[in-house]
């Protein structure tokens, strides 16, 4: 994601095309580093906010006021005083740089029409918001910069405003001269080389571009050939003209449903992911921020989650890998049998004293060297062997009980921990959180008094190309009501072979079968929603609901069935339509 120079300049056209001409109707402080305005213009309502925090500074148009506090800070009555009611004439991008400038023009104490300008600098932790004079001459900002906290640019009353330091050329200045000698002469990565040169371009502005011409923008300028630079100047003019006639088309970019990045441009580097278009900026901010904030926020409530769950499937693991390292050694059970039976058919050959005997394996018609106790008969020998044979029988059989719990439980930890992969919304994680408890990871506690309930959670649903229905279980809860309450016994179930993995259903809806494109597209869905999604193929089996069946007590989401068709998947859903619910 990037709120860089492209981005605010689609802010600064919506701006115009919404604010000038119009009168500031309400000023408001919400946050020590954030301004709101109500702009009253042509009969509508707008809502700015302008955010300078150090993390995340940002501008866009709200739908509704924030609340306020009863009392305006200092600088907040500073801008009732001077610009309240006043209209705003201008708004600009200086040098394409992340500066918003609005002039207003308003009343001073005498009558006279005077004009000042507000001033956002959006730039991370430098970011600030100045007022300024007709002379140029800072009267306040949000944050005051001394000569303690920077040597380079003092923000204070009475000081002339200066632009921040910038060494970067406008993309509206860059000749075919610049580009080539200027820009791509340096010696760095092509995109360092052009983010690094260009003002308002993001590391992914210039990622884009690469991608765009062909190019792997990590190699070195060095690297370019002759046709490699003029293809990325030509798609360098090409945005270029976008920005200038001020066409833009905001998307995010998703990664399942997480948002993970955003532009005022279309993004086709991203090629395998979702993108969403948006009508303007302020509503793809808004939108993005507001997602942004509800995956944090499930990343947090999981972390505790997903700390008992990696505990215990390294515990369970440590515990299955001993178990197994038990039932190997048993593996000599049969011989110490098979020693027992053949000293008790030839053991009268064997002399006193004897440290081994070879007899006949009248199973294999082999000769067979078996060691003896020379200090015991070989009927004591015999009886010895079987006792061996007794013991590691009864250890094979405890073993065998313990490794299969213990696969068990280890294949329901790891879907659990692929279950958090899908999970997309906290009704997910509140399924997650009730299966743990169930498998006794975790302690039930008592609902509080006025909780609410969380959202219900649903499977992921999509359409083939041929229209039919297909549903994916984002947890094991989920998988077993997909299974066994959603799918009829005609519908067609797919499933990762031998790992972690969603149930994909495909509905029939009374068809008697499915074109081979769907079938493809459901194993598609099954190969991506498992543990082997970073695998360059996925095994799936498929076969009719009605095919399966729930063993007592087993634990969610696990089925077995005898009746199956396997097929080779490629863990890619893209191209895939995912339905609107």
């Amino acid at each position: 994601m990037a709120f860089d120079g492209i981005v605010i300049a689609n802010i600064v056209k919506d701006m115009k095309d919404c604010l000038l001409g119009g009168r500031i109707y309400k000023i408001y402080q919400p946050e020590s580093d954030e301004l709101n305005m109500v702009i009253k213009n042509n009969g509508a309502t707008y809502r700015l906010m302008l955010n300078v925090s150090a993390t995340l500074p940002l501008a866009y148009f709200l739908n509704e006021n924030k609340a306020n506090p009863q009392t305006a800070p200092n600088f907040c009555m500073l801008l009732r005083k001077h610009i309240g009611n006043g209209r705003i004439i201008a708004v600009n991008q200086p040098a394409f740089e992340r500066i918003i400038e609005i002039e207003i023009e308003h009343l001073d104490e005498m009558g006279d029409v005077c004009r000042k300008r507000l001033i956002t600098e959006l730039m991370g932790k430098h970011s600030n918001i100045i007022f300024v004079d007709d002379n140029n001459r800072i009267i306040d900002s949000i944050k005051r910069i001394g000569a303690q906290v920077s040597s380079v640019r003092e923000v204070l009353p009475g000081r002339d405003y200066e632009m921040p330091p910038n060494d970067k050329q406008s993309p509206f200045d860059v000749t075919r001269d610049i580009f080539m000698s200027d820009i791509l002469g340096k010696s760095m990565s092509i995109e360092k080389a052009i983010y690094s040169s260009i003002t308002g371009f993001s590391r992914q502005t210039a990622g884009e571009l690469c991608f765009e011409a062909g190019i792997d923008g990590s190699f070195s300028t060095e690297s370019l050939a002759d046709v490699n630079k003029e293809a990325l100047y030509q798609v360098f003019l090409k945005l270029v003209s976008r920005l200038r006639n001020g066409v833009f088309c905001p998307v995010i970019v998703y990664d399942h449903d997480e948002p993970v990045a955003f532009s005022a441009v279309p993004l086709h580097m991203y090629g395998d992911l979702r993108t969403e278009e948006f009508d303007d900026i302020s509503a793809l901010l808004q939108a993005f921020y507001a997602r942004k904030d509800t995956f944090s926020r499930m990343r947090q409530k999981s972390t505790d989650l997903r700390r008992v769950l990696n505990s215990a499937i390294e515990r369970t693991s440590k515990k299955y890998d001993i178990q197994r390292k038990q039932l190997k050694d048993t593996e000599k059970r049969d011989k110490y049998k098979l020693y027992g039976e053949l000293l008790q058919t030839y053991g009268y050959t064997a002399k006193p004293g004897d440290t081994s005997i070879t007899v006949m394996n009248y199973y294999t018609n082999e000769e067979l060297t078996i060691p003896l106790d020379k200090t015991l008969t070989a009927l004591e020998n015999s009886n010895k062997y079987f006792n061996k044979y007794n013991k590691l029988k009864r250890t094979y059989e405890a073993s065998l009980k313990l490794v299969k719990e213990s696969k068990a439980s280890l294949d329901q930890l790891l879907s659990l921990q692929n279950s958090f992969e899908i999970a997309a919304t906290e009704g997910d994680l509140a399924e997650i959180k009730e299966e743990m408890i169930l498998a006794g990871l975790l302690k039930a506690k008592p609902a509080r008094k006025g909780a609410g309930k969380p959202e219900k959670s649903k499977p992921l649903h999509y359409v083939s190309s041929d229209g039919f229905h297909m549903y994916v279980g984002k947890n094991n809860l989920q998988n077993d009501r997909l299974t066994f309450k959603t799918a009829g016994p005609k519908d067609l179930w797919f499933h990762a072979k031998e790992m972690p993995g969603s149930h994909v259903i495909v509905k029939l809806e009374g068809a008697e079968d499915v074109p081979d494109v769907t079938y493809e597209e459901a194993a598609r869905l099954a190969a991506f929603y498992s543990s082997g999604k970073t695998s360059p193929k996925v095994e799936i089996d498929y076969t009719r609901r009605g095919n399966l069946k729930k063993p007592r007590e087993s634990n969610p989401g696990y089925v077995i069935y005898h009746t199956n068709y396997s097929m080779v998947a490629l863990p890619d859903i893209k191209g895939i339509e995912e339905a609107e619910d």
